[in-house]
């Protein structure tokens, strides 16, 4: 569920904090559908998940690293120009997140 992913990740993180390690939560990618198992409906799940993750690294002084705004289409899928199969990331995607995390690790280094 939603709440099982969300819990998961502050999970990590609050440990990764406790430890001393920076953090930088970054958004899931949007996805219309997935191709191998149709009909589950994500775009509305990932829409509430990254609400989720945004306002806890708000709240707790943590980066967060949107991928989603850059990448996202009308229907609330990934662009197809950015992916192979919908999903996943092809090379041009890659060129657009690669300078996303970079700024987010300078944020978290200086």
């Amino acid at each position: 569920t939603i709440k099982e992913i969300s819990e998961n990740i502050i999970t990590m993180a609050e440990q990764g904090k406790a430890n001393g390690i920076k953090i930088i939560i970054s958004s899931v990618l949007p996805a219309y559908d997935f191709p191998w198992r149709t009909g589950l409906e994500p775009a509305k799940k990932i829409v509430e998940l990254n609400n989720i993750l945004k306002k806890y690294a708000n709240k707790n002084g943590i980066v967060y690293l949107d991928y989603y705004s850059s990448m996202v289409d009308k229907q609330k899928g990934l662009k197809d120009k950015f992916t192979y199969d919908g999903v996943h990331p092809n090379k041009e995607g890659y060129q657009v997140m690669g300078p996303l995390a970079e700024e987010a690790i300078k944020k978290v280094l200086y």
